[in-house]
């Protein structure tokens, strides 16, 4: 399976009618603390949208509507892959990606066979607190070559300066949140995300 090379992560349908049609691929959905009702209307939206303009829908942590609503992936992290249903996920065709960040989380990854490896954090990153110091290039080519031939995205602190060493890291994906939504122009930054990735396609 092929990625796109640009991995945009929003946190509404409100982001992804936005930004999905200026050109964007691949996008995440992550939404975090919302009552179900509220969930499975944000992810109809977006699925329609990305039907719409050929783009892919992840969904994150939410396995079980992302099923019931027909999206392409569903992105777990550890804590929610140990307590999600594989067999229901690859039975309704959904393909998966995994969060790790360190050489335990990535077994517990592999062994899940996913169509998907995500590590991070690249660079020291503002969206959350990490346990995890920067993981940096030398750790994607490690990665990179426990993983293959599945996949592998990169994300952290990534912007278009440090897209170019990242892909020759050995990443196959490069996932942004705030470069993009914290942007004074996100439609811009957007534009130049897909121009810059465009070569590694």
């Amino acid at each position: 399976m092929k990625l796109d090379p640009f991995y945009l992560i929003v946190h509404s349908a409100a982001w992804i009618e936005r930004l999905v049609p200026l050109g964007v691929r691949l996008v995440q959905l992550r939404i975090k603390d919302r009552d179900e009702v509220t969930l499975r209307s944000e992810i109809r939206r977006a699925n329609d949208v990305c039907a719409v303009h050929g783009c892919q829908l992840i969904v994150n942590d939410y396995w079980r509507l992302a099923i019931e609503e027909g999206c392409d992936f569903v992105h777990l992290g550890q804590e929610d892959l140990a307590a999600a249903d594989l067999l229901a996920i690859k039975y309704a065709g959904l393909k998966l990606g995994l969060s790790t960040h360190d050489h335990t989380e990535l077994e517990t990854a592999l062994a899940a066979e996913p169509d998907y490896v995500a590590l991070g954090p690249i660079y020291p990153t503002s969206l959350k607190k990490m346990k995890w110091a920067p993981q940096g290039l030398e750790r994607i080519s490690k990665w990179k070559h426990r993983v293959a031939p599945i996949p592998l995205v990169a994300i952290g602190g990534l912007n278009p300066d440090r897209l170019d060493s990242v892909f020759e890291a050995g990443a196959d994906s490069a996932a942004v949140v705030t470069d993009i939504t914290l942007n004074a122009d996100p439609e811009t930054r957007t534009r130049e995300w897909i121009e810059r990735t465009e070569k590694w396609r």
